[in-house]
């Protein structure tokens, strides 16, 4: 049920290994005269020459060495060193083509004195699938303990009640059924956000929204812990779409559809356009103030400081997003054709359609029409050894060339994926220059909330939620060629792609829309335990990033070395800040900017 293995197999110690770690054991089938030279290539790096990963001496028969085996790999075996990397123009003795390893396992490489290679598997790996399996088994435990619990102590009170003098059990009765009445409606207030307002206001809140909200926090605490160290889950390395790289996104889409929403509210209190510019001022620099604090946790060097971040990015979308909407936005349309009462979210939208179109459209013109010095036109990979190692201080193309004259290479993010599996410049995935399609990202959450107050009735949101999440989709799909490397705009975290931006609009369209059927017009689920969460996502934000390194939220135990002890590790500290929540959830205390 765990990734147990034995401490050693042919004398290696298998518990120095790391997660997604194996041993290979290169040797040859006859004593040779000269060294030979071991190349790999990890299938997620994309035209890419083999990397040397080890020098196999000719003194010695075998060679041990820990290698990752969390992605496929080729392998190439040359009798001289080629050099760093190895082209497919270079001779070499073998190769041998997709292999895949395992956690923990030991494989053994022949070299044949024929020149010919051959792998075999000494010991099998471990199933790194099985920790989803027992933590199933625990989470079932652990709620089965609590339903006894529970159970037990509702004994417990029925039976002392049963004890109580019979000369009084009328008072008490009186008495308890009030106790009990003061419980379960302050229970309610806490459980169910729409209850702690008055009715009418209850009725205007969407619980799924919190609910959608508090699953992103949830999943950026999970992911921004370490998500048990499966790369599916990790952030992709340039081009993909991992689950860490829906988190971002869907805030800034929640972020877009509370806009509208706010805005009426604030305007149906008569607040003037000015008090609300400072407003949406004061939040978003706020918001950058944060964020650039948060950046400075492993000291305030300002030589390096990462100047862009998370909440900066939020904060510059925010400001443009609600400017935009605030001078532009039609709350009454006069015409009353059947087109335009279909259609009147986007009619409404109209203006800031074509502002945020044009934003648009100047960003696609600069990243396809002007090229980085040294770099050809259109370039959206990440430099270092991708193509062929052809561009290599070309990473992000013009994007990251902007980003690097606005910011300078020293303030930007200096430990991005792509530059370990690359070998490409530091990179910045917030930075200054893809803030032009988050803001693209926004205006389609605010489209979404104009659709929430245009339309009351369940069907037709839930209509419009499916007809965008298709369409998105659809487009997504259309820009990257339904591929992951070879389409025309490459579905993109990193460069925050056009194609980017729409497939995870999509996902959060869709999200939505199965989060409003369950919990607002069905009411089978009530959004627990996300919604707590939800209610104070910044809080839970800026709490889970400063408690980092801290206890209770994080522990080590022994080497840390296997996806189980790293998953419940992550999940303790997601369910621990959910806790939190939830005890503020209660205290009906909510903390926002």
């Amino acid at each position: 049920m765990i990734e147990y293995t034995e401490h050693y197999f042919r004398g290696l110690d298998l518990w120095s290994l790391g997660v997604d770690e194996a041993f290979l054991n290169v040797s040859h089938h006859a004593p040779s005269e000269r060294d030979h030279y071991l190349y790999a290539l990890s299938e997620e790096c994309d035209k890419c020459p083999f990397t040397k990963v080890q020098r196999i001496l000719a003194e010695r028969q075998q060679t041990a060495f820990k290698i990752d085996a969390s992605r496929q790999l080729s392998f190439r075996i040359h009798d001289r060193d080629v050099g760093k990397y190895s082209y497919d123009n270079d001779t070499y003795l073998c190769q041998l083509n997709n292999v895949r390893l395992g956690e923990f396992g030991v494989y053994d490489f022949r070299i044949a004195d024929d020149g010919s290679c051959a792998l075999e598997t000494a010991k099998q790996p471990v199933n790194v699938y099985l920790p989803f399996l027992t933590i199933a088994l625990i989470a079932v435990a652990i709620a089965g303990l609590v339903r006894l619990v529970q159970y037990g102590l509702k004994r417990t009170r029925t039976a002392h009640s049963s004890h109580q003098p019979t000369a009084n059990s009328s008072a008490v009765a009186e008495e308890r059924t009030d106790g009990d009445d003061d419980k379960q409606e302050g229970f309610t207030a806490s459980a169910a956000p729409p209850s702690v307002a008055p009715a009418n206001v209850a009725r205007k809140r969407l619980q799924s929204l919190d609910t959608l909200r508090g699953i992103a926090i949830m999943l950026m605490i999970f992911v921004n812990s370490g998500g048990g160290h499966y790369w599916w889950i990790e952030h992709a390395t340039w081009n993909g779409l991992h689950v860490a790289d829906l988190v971002f996104p869907w805030f800034l889409f929640i972020m877009g559809v509370c806009i509208p929403i706010s805005l009426r509210g604030q305007l149906a209190r008569n607040v003037s356009k000015r008090q609300i510019v400072s407003s949406i001022t004061t939040r978003s620099i706020s918001l950058f103030l944060i964020g650039l604090c948060l950046n400075s946790m492993n000291g305030p060097n300002m030589a390096n400081l990462r100047i862009f971040g998370v909440l900066q990015r939020f904060g510059v979308a925010y400001f443009v997003v609600s400017l935009v909407h605030l001078f532009c936005h039609r709350e009454q349309i006069a015409s009353q054709h059947r087109f335009v009462r279909a259609n009147v979210d986007i009619i409404r939208l109209v203006r800031q359609w074509i502002i945020v179109g044009l934003l648009v459209v100047i960003y696609l013109a600069v990243i396809l029409l002007i090229p980085a010095p040294g770099c050809p036109r259109g370039y959206f990979g990440p430099g270092g050894k991708h193509l062929f190692n052809v561009y290599p201080n070309c990473t992000g193309g013009i994007t990251g060339y902007i980003d690097r004259v606005l910011l300078g290479m020293s303030h930007l993010y200096q430990h991005p994926t792509a530059r370990y599996v690359y070998d490409g410049q530091p990179f910045d995935p917030e930075g200054p220059f893809a803030c032009l399609p988050t803001i693209l990202q926004v205006f389609l959450g605010l489209q979404c909330g104009s659709t929430i107050l245009s339309f009351t009735g369940h069907r037709q949101r839930l209509q419009r939620f499916a007809v965008w999440s298709v369409a998105l989709g659809l487009v997504a799909g259309v820009l990257c060629g339904f591929s992951k490397n070879d389409g025309w705009l490459p579905v993109n975290k990193n460069l925050w792609s056009l194609s980017y931006v729409l497939a995870t609009a999509s996902l959060a369209y869709l999200l939505l829309l199965i989060c409003y059927y369950t919990i607002d017009v069905k009411r089978v689920w009530n959004g627990y335990p996300f919604l707590y969460a939800g209610m104070n996502a910044i809080l839970l934000y800026v709490g889970h990033t400063v408690a980092h390194k801290m206890l209770p939220w994080h522990w080590r135990i022994g080497t840390m070395n296997t996806h189980l002890m790293l998953t419940l590790e992550a999940l303790w500290n997601t369910v621990l800040w959910n806790l939190i929540a939830l005890h503020l959830f209660k205290r009906k205390r909510f903390y926002n900017l």
